[in-house]
């Protein structure tokens, strides 16, 4: 049986795990993300882009990585103050981890690895890069840093995915 994202735990701010088998049957964007990165004005879009799929199905899961030149760091409840006050996120939030390198999380070594997904192979070359699941949480696809999350080649594919158009 090949793996899907749903055979993974991730850690929340509070330090207890969450089985990303709770989001089973929903598209998911999966993004690393920065709170210095040029490209933190993503947040908006991202929770503009929450707001508008979330009742159909779309769930967009945030992992802040400090791996591009220091750029997240932020930890614990400061980090989780800026994403819920600050930016004001709507959507899951988890705990800092490693995005590349030796200490990978083992969820972005299953997002990045085309072994192990059988689709993706690419290692995010910034924050915001963005990796897109469908509903048998399996890995479709993935977007660069420099693609806004309010794009149409976004917004295209996740239609296709939440309306099983392809």
């Amino acid at each position: 049986m090949n793996k899907t994202v749903y055979d993974y735990e991730v850690l929340e701010f509070s330090g207890q795990k969450k089985s990303l088998r709770d989001f089973e049957g929903k598209v998911l964007l999966i993004v690393n993300t920065a709170s210095r990165c040029f490209f933190n004005k993503q947040f908006k879009s991202l929770e503009n882009l929450y707001k508008r799929y979330r009742e159909q199905g779309l769930e967009i899961l945030a992992f802040p990585s400090n791996d591009f030149r220091n750029q997240e760091p932020l930890t614990g409840r400061t980090l989780e103050t800026y994403c819920r006050v600050n930016r004001q996120i709507s959507f899951p939030v988890f705990k800092r981890i490693h995005v590349k390198g030796e200490f990978t999380d083992p969820l972005y070594r299953y997002l990045t690895d085309i072994k192990e997904n059988g689709k993706v192979g690419t290692v995010p070359f910034w924050n915001f890069h963005k990796y897109l699941v469908n509903k048998k949480g399996e890995v479709v696809d993935h977007f660069y840093s420099m693609t806004s999350p309010m794009s149409k080649k976004v917004h295209n594919r996740i239609e296709q995915l939440l309306y099983d158009k392809g």
